[in-house]
């Protein structure tokens, strides 16, 4: 990246030490081994979910597809993220570069951003099968799926250009240490000696439409999905219709909630140390939850796993 580059030569520090979760040495070791396991779940729920719904063709619909595709931007931008955390917890001191920083900044607000309207797509599907069951099939057509992608993807484009164009304009210098085990926007602005005043605009404007929009979207659609479901006059009916969308309200309560403290608080009532903690849910156990969420309380993927793994290698 170009821009990365120039900017660094303008700025007096050419790489950060990420301070970790936390630095009591008793902790490292233990922390170490917990995080390591969440990241092989994380890893494997995801791929795995991937795997199964690539592999069984009655999950090649409109609600597998958006979940391929969450399980997808979850096992991403924990890559991003965990491996390095998991540095911390071993070495003395957690070194990352300049660039390093930027770049994992870059892709930690791409496929994050990605998943807020991931999770508000899923919604408008659910409202769309729930509601309009007859015209479903033509509603979520494959090309209006792709065009709904093709948005998710633009969307967290944007907001990561956003958020790291603001942040190689900033100039650092003096302590490289960032108060995180991952560099991210506020911790970094800490170590700014430039004015942060546009950045700090650029959070509440551009994180608000990111948290703002698919929460509206989302609200709307289960809105009008409550609705539809009081009308069904049969029990099983609406037992059927809850549990489609209980997963995915589990799902997004635990994302844009977690998401919503760290960044659209004050830095003066949340300190950093208590913004790391609440950062683990959106970070590391979202992505691990998601697949276990979505197969545990799901007949079609737990159907799909026991054909699975019934089918010979070579048959």
């Amino acid at each position: 990246m170009p821009l990365i580059r120039m900017e660094a030569e303008n700025s007096s520090v050419t790489e950060f030490i990420l301070a970790g979760l936390t630095n009591q040495p008793e902790l490292q070791l233990p922390l170490f081994f917990l995080f390591l396991g969440f990241y092989v779940v994380t890893v494997v729920g995801n791929l795995g979910l991937i795997t199964l719904i690539g592999l069984n063709s009655h999950l090649h619909t409109p609600m597998y597809f958006f979940l391929f595709n969450l399980s997808f931007i979850d096992f991403c931008y924990s890559t991003v993220i965990t491996p390095k955390m998991l540095m911390s917890f071993v070495l003395r001191k957690n070194i990352i570069s300049y660039a390093g920083c930027m770049t994992q900044l870059f892709f930690f607000l791409f496929f994050v951003v990605s998943e807020s309207f991931i999770l508000s797509a899923m919604a408008y599907d659910r409202y769309a099968a729930i509601c309009n069951p007859l015209v479903y099939t033509a509603t979520m057509s494959p090309q209006v799926c792709l065009l709904l992608l093709l948005g998710v993807y633009v969307m967290g484009f944007a907001g990561a250009m956003a958020h790291t164009a603001c942040m190689v304009r900033l100039t650092f210098c003096g302590k490289n240490l960032v108060n995180h085990y991952m560099c991210d926007i506020l911790p970094l602005l800490e170590r700014s000696c430039t004015s942060t005043y546009v950045n700090e605009l650029v959070v509440f404007v551009v994180v608000g439409i990111d948290i703002g929009v698919p929460t509206v979207t989302i609200f709307i659609s289960y809105a009008l999905i409550l609705s539809s479901i009081l009308r069904i006059h049969s029990t099983k009916g609406r037992s059927k219709a809850f549990s489609t969308c209980s997963s995915h309200i589990i799902a997004v309560s635990l994302f844009f909630g977690s998401g919503a403290f760290m960044y659209l608080k004050p830095s003066s009532l949340l300190p950093m140390n208590q913004g790391k903690v609440s950062s683990l849910f959106y970070t590391i156990i979202v992505p691990m939850l998601n697949p276990l969420i979505y197969s545990l309380r799901n007949k079609d993927v737990k159907v799909a796993l026991k054909k699975t793994l019934r089918k010979k290698p070579f048959s």
